[in-house]
């Protein structure tokens, strides 16, 4: 069983930055893990992820070249780094994380075994 214990999240303006934290209780060599996002009346939808076992990241369309991932090993948390933020990025980001090695992981975190509590991002214009 894994625990996902986020933190971060906020109020924040058009044009500013955030930063997420998620804290895994455990992790394998294969766990992958990464942020969802859900905004209200709308579907879920991926935002980020990377393995612990290798150094690749990948991105929704969406958030690239703003938002970064990254994780701390010796922590066993990852963190999103959320820039130059818009009112269309607000919603409630999850962590999740689930075992899954390979290609199409990053598809999977949408319905992940493992999800925090979520936090809420909010962009104000």
């Amino acid at each position: 069983q894994v625990q996902l214990v986020e933190s971060g999240g906020g109020l924040v303006q058009v044009g500013g930055s955030l930063r997420l934290s998620c804290a895994a209780s455990v992790r394998t060599f294969s766990t992958y893990m990464g942020w969802f996002r859900q905004a209200p009346g709308k579907e879920r939808e991926f935002v980020a992820a990377t393995p612990w076992s290798a150094s690749y990241t990948d991105y929704a369309d969406s958030v690239k070249g703003r938002f970064t991932i990254s994780r701390d090993n010796n922590k066993n948390t990852v963190y999103l780094q959320m820039n130059s933020l818009k009112p269309e990025d607000t919603a409630v980001y999850y962590c999740a994380a689930l075992d899954c090695s390979g290609a199409g992981c990053s598809r999977l975190l949408l319905s992940a075994p493992y999800r925090g509590q979520g936090t809420q991002v909010t962009v104000s214009s």
